[in-house]
């Protein structure tokens, strides 16, 4: 009897190692997914239903208009938006203190993911203290000559299980290269350390 509760509890815990981490990864991505498509699901604005007069609310709508209209700016943007005019843009959204602010820094940080200069691919390993504590962690500046540090980077360490991070500048010297791939140590981190490198 005792053999077969052991084997239960074994066979509960495999159990939990496999379905936990799916059906957290599948809860996470349908509840974004949806939360994105109720908040921009502009059916129930357009499509009433004829019998009771209600708004009708289609599924994936939202997630199809945010597409749609993200490949018409890009072709927009490669095709009808030159130089000239990007740059009136820009003096105008310099102009608007509270946007300019908002937009520049989800522009930047749109771009260190998916631009052309991607920032968080460069890990590396620092030593925080003379007792040898390290983190890992992204350059993302290289020469902050501009602040008057010729000889410090700027790293960004993200926090584990959280889309966060902290950024610090500290000496060049304190930091070493991975030589591992970035999503892979990004992982590593987001995972509290329990990601496996390969």
């Amino acid at each position: 009897m005792n053999r077969i509760f052991r084997a239960l509890i074994n066979y509960f815990i495999k159990g939990v190692l496999v379905v936990v981490p799916i059906g957290a990864a599948i809860f996470l991505i349908v509840w974004i997914f949806s939360s994105i498509d109720k908040s921009l699901n502009l059916s129930d604005l357009i499509i009433t239903d004829p019998k009771t007069g209600k708004p009708i609310y289609i599924p994936g709508l939202g997630i199809l208009t945010i597409i749609v209209v993200i490949m018409i700016a890009g072709v927009v943007v490669t095709y009808l938006i030159t130089e000239p005019i990007y740059n009136w843009f820009s003096r105008l959204f310099h102009r608007l203190p509270l946007f300019n602010f908002v937009y520049s820094s989800v522009k930047d940080l749109t771009e260190a993911f998916v631009g052309d200069e991607k920032k968080f691919n460069e890990p590396v390993l620092v030593t925080m203290d003379e007792f040898g504590l390290k983190r890992i962690g992204f350059v993302t500046h290289k020469d902050l000559n501009v602040l008057g540090l010729p000889n410090d980077v700027a790293v960004y360490f993200p926090f584990s299980y959280s889309f966060t991070g902290q950024l610090v500048i500290l000496p060049a010297t304190r930091v070493k290269p991975i030589n591992k791939s970035a999503s892979e140590m990004m992982k590593f981190v987001v995972s509290g350390g329990v990601s496996h490198l390969v």
